[in-house]
């Protein structure tokens, strides 16, 4: 099982909608995938992304310093790579480059570790349950209007999802509580709506809005601070009875440790590919269980499905589509419910004819 081949893809997916939320617009995820070559012939396959800016970094970090280093490995010993590449790198450590480049590398060893065992990763990773409840982002974006925002809400429940996020962060704080009154009003008490504040507002105003809030009986406020700034979220859920969300810009576990310590966070919404793979990943979700703490990861719902239904203390999986344009398969989704790939290794059906068709960087490192 010795590593003898590294290749890196990366593409540029342009989103099928407008996304806009209170501090940034998104015009393309920019994917850097790789593909493990062993000794014996197997193939492990991995990814992770960026959004708008960054997948050369990563894949510039993966290129000259990370890959070269996979040759010759035991493909075997993930939790060992993953250690010593990160070690490697410590002088750009912790951070969101390195970070990303590790998650793609250990997402593809995994990958080759559920085919050589012949299970698919929900089982290998957990085994914890075989099926989660979706929410959807994708119509509740800040550029939209009120009646959009309703429309959406509506057509997803019938369709069974469980909820609907929305974004906030508007100039006025009125304008947020009337889209959000009116979808409540919409949609009644039962379906499940959460807010976004993508790290736009200083503590005074998340503490005006939050009291806002109060009444239409939301499921969570995500990130309404820097993701630095866990005194800003520890004061936050000292003062509000709104479940503080937070995890998709954090990089280490440490950091989400210190957040569990510090009480800070109620919803942890830990990113495989920000965290750095599957292996930090299931350390984070397992450590937020022993908090008693609720996780919902961000984005990447094609890998998230598997992950959240390894684990026990997952909620709700958000439906976001990334990769539809460059694989085979889409997310298995059923009267508001995904279903975790059943074949052997992450379960993505990549389309490498459109990959290769798409690359706009290719590199071989053998």
């Amino acid at each position: 099982m010795k590593i003898v081949k590294a290749e890196i893809f990366m593409v540029d997916l342009k989103p099928k909608v407008k996304r806009v939320d209170a501090i940034q617009s998104f015009v393309s995820q920019e994917t850097p995938i790789i593909r493990l070559t062993t000794s014996s012939g197997e193939i492990g396959e991995g990814y992770t992304y960026t959004i708008g800016t960054g997948g050369s970094s990563v894949v510039a970090l993966l290129r000259d310093h990370l890959l070269p280093k996979l040759i010759g490995q035991d493909a075997t010993m993930i939790e060992g790579i993953w250690e010593s590449l990160l070690f490697s790198t410590h002088a750009t450590s912790v951070g969101a480059i390195t970070s990303l480049a590790l998650a793609a590398i250990d997402t593809a060893l995994w990958d080759l570790k559920c085919k050589r065992m012949n299970l698919p990763l929900y089982k290998v990773a957990g085994g914890a349950k075989s099926r989660m409840k979706l929410y959807t982002t994708e119509g509740g974006w800040l550029h939209l209007s009120t009646q959009e925002l309703v429309d959406d809400a509506l057509a997803v429940k019938a369709q069974g999802f469980c909820g609907s996020k929305i974004k906030i962060g508007s100039e006025s704080p009125v304008r947020d509580i009337e889209r959000l009154t009116a979808v409540r009003e919409a949609v009644g008490d039962e379906y499940v709506i959460m807010t976004d504040c993508n790290q736009a507002f200083k503590f005074s105003e998340a503490k005006q809005r939050a009291a806002l809030l109060e009444h239409i009986n939301l499921s969570w406020i995500e990130e309404p601070f820097l993701a630095h700034d866990v005194d800003s979220h520890e004061k936050l859920c000292e003062s509000t009875t709104i479940p503080v969300a937070v995890g998709e810009s954090i990089y280490s576990i440490q950091h989400f440790k210190e957040y569990l310590q510090n009480n800070a966070a109620d919803i942890i919404q830990v990113d495989v590919a920000r965290i750095g793979g599957i292996t930090p990943w299931l350390k984070v979700a397992h450590m937020a269980e022993c908090f008693n703490k609720i996780v919902c990861p961000h984005f990447l719902m094609e890998l998230h499905i598997s992950l959240c239904c390894a684990i026990t203390n997952s909620r709700w999986l958000e439906y976001i589509p990334q990769l539809d344009s460059v694989t085979l398969n889409k997310v298995d989704i059923r009267e508001g419910y995904a279903f975790p790939p059943e074949e052997p290794g992450l379960g993505i059906q990549w389309d490498w004819q459109k990959i290769q068709t798409d690359t706009v960087v290719y590199h071989v490192i053998e």
